[in-house]
């Protein structure tokens, strides 16, 4: 059946913002404050993982554009490298998806909960119910159709994109901050070296660039889009450049407004913003905000990761069942339907989860500089195709390069941090790898 493109350059536009802004941006710049130590290393760090994010859209704006298809995450890793490869990764991205939106689902139900319901009410019973309902109200939105979900997603996102704006005016609140000067310390005590600001910059870009990641989950809808090889390398970069605008100027108010040694340590960060422009109401206005943003999240995932296994579908990874779409809503019901109840059952076990989370950042980062890397292949498969049509990364084969480095740094950083958390998610990947062979000679 030949899906309709429904999808405009505002609507996949929003759609990129949507996946990579979620809850990053109200709590990952404590972490890499306490990891850089000194703000020239933090304002650096968040630098980088723009520059290093705009390269990267780049060259996912010209695999969409080379490869539209709906599920494109998925088959650009089966055409590239094999079938188990983009098995594994894609099993990896969608529980990790799913896990993410029963997290955040219960982080806005708690916000929430405390602004909406009377005290004896806020136990963990209600916020459970709270954060399920949201992922299946979105749920019901999504089985209308993707012109439902994707104007609903609009909506979310523009509120989204205003309310970042308006925390960013707390600038203009800001009073003289008493606060010490910071230094950067070494394990032992000497003055630090070179090799010691690298390592601080390794830590810093972990948290970075998750902060950043996302927006290659927007090749998923390349067979859905309006002129798809014109407008995907559009909306990735239209959507990043807001992205890194927004990112760079909340962290610039986070060191100006709460101070750069407080905000190693501080708790609720959106909310000092908050109550610097709303007062004691700034508590009240910051759930607001934040339950939009899960909002947002929980509806772009349930548009994303289901074309991920419709194309399992398709390929027969998965049973060809999960390719099936509804004649008149096109929507691709079984896969919608199995993504959203493997969130919701993971809210019960949203904790534990988080461990398996640790497992797959590792993975993630592996991930995203080896689907980069299948421009080098698809660029020789595709030479035929009218270079007027096909969106080109400038300065090939620099960019390209310079995102896989830096992808494959942070993998590195992250192994030298924590091997047991890289080398589970390799034993995780190779699970996969598994399943998917057994899976293969089962049918034949």
């Amino acid at each position: 059946m030949q899906q309709k493109k429904q999808l405009s350059l505002f609507d996949l536009s929003m759609i990129v913002v949507s996946l990579v802004i979620g809850m990053g941006v109200f709590r990952t710049p404590v972490n890499v404050a306490a990891k850089a130590q000194i703000p020239e290393l933090f304002y650096l760090a968040w630098f980088i993982g723009g520059f290093v994010a705009f390269c990267g859209a780049l060259t996912y704006a010209e695999i969409g554009s080379r490869f539209p298809v709906t599920g494109g995450y998925y088959k650009i890793f089966s055409a590239a490298y094999h079938p188990s490869i983009a098995f594994a990764i894609n099993c990896i991205v969608i529980i990790s998806s799913a896990a993410s939106v029963a997290a955040i689902s219960i982080i806005g139900a708690e916000y929430l909960s405390k602004i909406i319901l009377p005290p004896a009410m806020q136990n963990e019973t209600y916020r459970v119910a709270m954060a399920i309902t949201t992922i299946l109200v979105f749920y019901f939105i999504n089985l209308l159709g993707l012109k439902a979900s994707s104007k609903t997603q609009n909506v979310l996102t523009v509120i989204k994109i205003g309310m970042i704006l308006t925390l960013i005016c707390a600038i203009f609140f800001v009073g003289n901050i008493p606060t010490a000067t910071p230094v950067f310390k070494t394990n032992n005590g000497s003055l630090p070296s070179w090799t010691d600001y690298g390592k601080a910059l390794g830590l810093c870009l972990i948290a970075v660039s998750f902060s950043y990641a996302g927006y290659a989950q927007t090749i998923n809808f390349g067979g859905e889009v309006k002129e798809a090889k014109k407008v995907i390398p559009r909306a990735i970069i239209i959507g990043l450049t807001i992205i890194v605008i927004l990112y760079l100027a909340i962290n610039y108010v986070y060191v100006q407004v709460i101070g750069f040694e407080e905000l190693k340590s501080a708790e609720s960060i959106a909310a000092i913003l908050a109550a610097k422009i709303f007062g004691p109401a700034g508590f009240n206005a910051l759930s607001i905000i934040i339950f939009f943003s899960v909002m947002g999240y929980v509806n772009v995932n349930l548009l994303s990761n289901p074309r991920a296994m419709f194309a399992m579908g398709e390929e027969g990874a998965l049973p060809r069942i999960f390719s099936r779409m509804n004649k008149k809503t096109e929507v691709i019901t079984l896969s919608l339907s199995v993504f959203t109840v493997v969130a919701v059952v993971i809210i019960f076990y949203a904790k534990t989860f988080d461990k398996i989370l640790n497992y797959t950042i590792f993975l993630e980062s592996i991930s995203m500089a080896s689907s980069a890397a299948t421009i080098f292949i698809l660029r020789k498969r595709t030479a035929h195709l009218d270079k007027k049509t096909i969106y080109t990364v400038p300065l090939y084969p620099i960019l390209p390069i310079i995102f896989i480095a830096a992808y494959t740094f942070v993998a590195l950083s992250i192994y030298a941090d924590d091997p047991n958390a890289a080398l589970n998610g390799l034993y995780i990947f190779i699970g996969f790898l598994a399943i998917y062979f057994v899976s293969r000679w089962l049918k034949k």
